[in-house]
């Protein structure tokens, strides 16, 4: 019940919130001015100074000083290949997880056909998109503003939500959109590292027994609408949904390789390497099912804008087993709002409240609020205030959390 009712109200906000300038899923390509096969290149930068504190009452934690983050940065080739055709291939130069670059993936898509050579084709083209490749899968909305690695413009504040939906993976995606509405149904590998064999040890861990084989696929959808409405109001509400049935490497909740903005937070001392090693830690801040199986998770997003008036909402559950076999259930809100302003809406300020709760009674709550300038489109620099609690959880004791100020600078083009 209470679910419902919460989606209710959710689907009640439409008519009084609004994003203004997000960028979704990418417009489709017209293809009516190639004459030839043309490439561009792109970069990301992200540059983060950190003044966070940490406590547990019911742990020692390590020692969390002041100052700046390693900076990262993303590389991304462009090429148009035909009429309504592109090749698209991402580089993350720099992260948290690996100092040295490697490549995040690349994809092809069509938004026409020009060689099928078949009206039929071209006439059902107008309507769809097709992308193929091994690449950021489209679960939910709220990928499309998080910070990913150097690509941090798109978000207004610094961190990520509480539980990040995010992964690449072989996949191919096949979108409808017209006048609005929007369906898409998806199918990957389901893991960031596909493996045909792999052999586990016996462990004592019930799911590994010997030699696995990585034959079931995962599956997900998305279906909502998305109404510019006039020049100042524009609306979009999704529901999306993602079905795993066997576990991966690499699955929704653990397959973001570049880590979190909040570096090194509620580290526990164990006197080894890996306290320090921001490469072991690259999750920090985070909070999700981890390594799981037969995962069925659901997320419901609605935004809107009206004028520099901006609100974005997302409702998310998600159920299945762990690796032991046990059976676990999360569910995360978070609603933020924003207001732009100055000439060309440079300046904004906002808030964002982000909640997680698994079956456990565990939870994790989270305020942040933040402010920042676009000093051109390109470049940008944001300060947040964070304030971040665990509840329920005996590791850290009664009262245990991080907060502070987070600044950062970007610059993509």
């Amino acid at each position: 019940m209470k679910k419902i009712t919460l989606f209710i109200a959710l689907l009640l906000m439409i008519p009084f919130i609004s994003f203004n300038g997000q960028q979704f899923e990418e417009e489709k390509l017209s293809g009516e001015d190639f004459e030839k096969v043309t490439t561009s290149i792109g970069a990301d930068f992200a540059f983060q100074y950190q003044s966070l504190k940490h406590r547990a009452n019911g742990a020692n934690l390590i020692p969390l000083g002041k100052g700046f983050n390693l900076p990262t940065a993303n590389f991304i080739i462009e090429a148009i290949l035909a009429p309504g055709v592109k090749v698209n291939l991402e580089t993350y130069l720099s992260s948290r997880h690996h100092v040295e670059a490697w490549v995040k993936g690349g994809y092809l898509q069509m938004d026409k056909m020009p060689f099928m050579n078949s009206s039929v084709i071209d006439n059902i083209m107008e309507y769809m998109t097709v992308k193929i490749g091994v690449m950021e899968i489209n679960y939910g909305d709220s990928h499309f503003r998080r910070s990913d690695n150097g690509n941090v413009i798109r978000n207004p504040f610094v961190g990520n939500l509480i539980m990040d939906a995010f992964t690449t993976a072989p996949a191919a995606e096949f979108m409808f959109r017209s006048n609005g509405l929007i369906g898409m149904a998806g199918i990957s590998s389901g893991s960031l590292k596909p493996e045909l064999s792999k052999f586990f040890p016996n462990n004592g861990n019930p799911y590994y027994e010997g030699y696995d084989t990585a034959d079931e696929l995962a599956y997900y959808w998305k279906a909502g609408v998305d109404k510019q409405l006039n020049d100042d109001l524009r609306l979009r509400a999704t529901l999306s949904g993602y079905h795993n049935p066997k576990h991966h490497f690499g699955s929704l909740y653990n397959g973001d390789r570049a880590g979190s903005r909040y570096y090194m937070v509620m580290v526990p001392k164990t006197n080894t390497a890996s306290d320090t090693d921001p490469a072991s830690r690259f999750t920090t801040g985070r909070w999700s099912p981890g390594s799981t199986s037969e995962v069925n998770a659901y997320m419901l997003n609605i935004f809107g804008s009206f004028k520099g008036l901006e609100l974005f909402a997302t409702y998310e559950t998600n159920s299945g087993k762990t690796l032991a076999k046990a059976d676990f259930e999360f569910t995360q809100f978070a609603v933020e709002g924003l207001y732009r302003f100055g000439a060309d809406q440079k300046y904004f300020v906002g808030g964002r409240y982000n909640t997680v709760k698994n079956n456990t009674d565990q939870s994790i709550d989270r305020i942040q609020l933040g402010t920042g300038w676009f000093l051109t489109k390109n470049i940008m620099a944001k300060v947040e205030y964070v304030d971040q609690k665990y509840n329920d959880f005996a590791n850290y004791g009664s009262d245990a959390g991080f907060k502070g100020i987070m600044v950062e600078t970007a610059i993509s083009f």
